[in-house]
């Protein structure tokens, strides 16, 4: 198979882990170097970019960007790993009114500290949490700093389940949200259900299933599922002159003087073509210099 360089918007779907999903894809691109971008819990679903080829390189870039999901609250319900799926730690009567759901939930918007929960992968100490929550030990957790940039769509279904969308930075543990608005309100809450709708450009709308991948391979399409590194990414484009082109090949920085017309905003991120339009990599610009943060070519 010709080399593969770009993502696939997989839409991951419930009893696969996000290390499930690349070792399948990995399989469907036979050869081909894969990665992910941002790890989703095994019962939730939805978008998890697949990086391909060099761009495995950029999943970091990725992994920063915006979140978005819909998510949905249980009320009353504590369990160990914060989710429906975990272990009953305690049961509460909910006896709240729509009004203080509400202004509680919405309460949570704006930056904030987040402790993690045990069953993540966070290592301390060189050991991931949930190993050691499996041994039934805990470890003192470090708060985040988080931003949770909108909470918005609520709905109630009774005074005990709530679902609502959150877009959210990168680090954020909606099933740690899940149970501090719970807390909030008096109570105890647990995530029921928990789906990512949207990561940096990367939409619902657009993601295809580990099976939709299995038909075009059968059907000789898999290329069609492959979204360019540049198309996947939010970030200006510039053209240097030939007299970059040696530079930038060998991985050197270069000026501002080298840029074919306008040259990008000083501290800004961009992606840098040579002169022959082929994709260089990912520059950042420190006052007349241009230097490369990802090389692509």
């Amino acid at each position: 198979m010709t080399a593969i360089n770009g993502f696939i918007n997989l839409y991951k779907e419930q009893n696969f882990t996000s290390n499930d999903a690349v070792n399948i894809v990995r399989g469907i691109f036979r050869g081909t170097k894969t990665g992910h971008t941002g790890t989703l819990d095994p019962m939730a679903t939805g978008v998890l970019p697949i990086c391909l080829g060099k761009a495995t390189k950029l999943a970091d870039y990725i992994q920063a960007e915006k979140k978005v999901y819909r998510t949905t609250l249980t009320l009353g319900t504590e369990t160990d790993t914060c989710d429906i799926w975990g272990k009953v730690l305690e049961t509460r009567e909910v006896n709240l009114t729509e009004d203080e759901i509400i202004s509680a939930v919405v309460s949570f918007k704006g930056e904030q500290e987040q402790i993690p929960p045990m069953y993540s992968a966070i290592k301390v100490n060189g050991k991931r949490l949930y190993d050691l929550a499996r041994e039934g030990k805990t470890a003192e957790r470090k708060s985040r700093r988080i931003t949770i940039y909108d909470i918005k769509d609520i709905e109630l279904e009774n005074n005990k389940t709530v679902s609502f969308t959150v877009t959210c930075s990168k680090g954020t543990y909606i099933r740690s949200l899940c149970h501090d608005i719970g807390k909030k309100l008096g109570t105890c809450g647990t995530m029921s259900a928990l789906e990512r709708i949207k990561t940096g450009s990367f939409g619902r709308e657009t993601a295809i299933t580990i099976g939709g991948l299995r038909d075009l391979k059968e059907e000789n399409r898999l290329p069609e599922a492959v979204i360019p590194i540049e198309k996947a990414l939010s970030y200006e484009k510039y053209t240097a002159g030939p007299s970059a082109d040696k530079l930038i090949n060998n991985g050197n920085k270069i000026s501002t003087a080298q840029i074919s017309g306008k040259a990008p905003e000083n501290n800004s991120t961009f992606l840098l073509y040579n002169s022959e339009n082929e994709l260089a990599g990912l520059y950042k610009r420190t006052g007349e210099e241009l230097r490369p943060l990802c090389m692509l070519k």
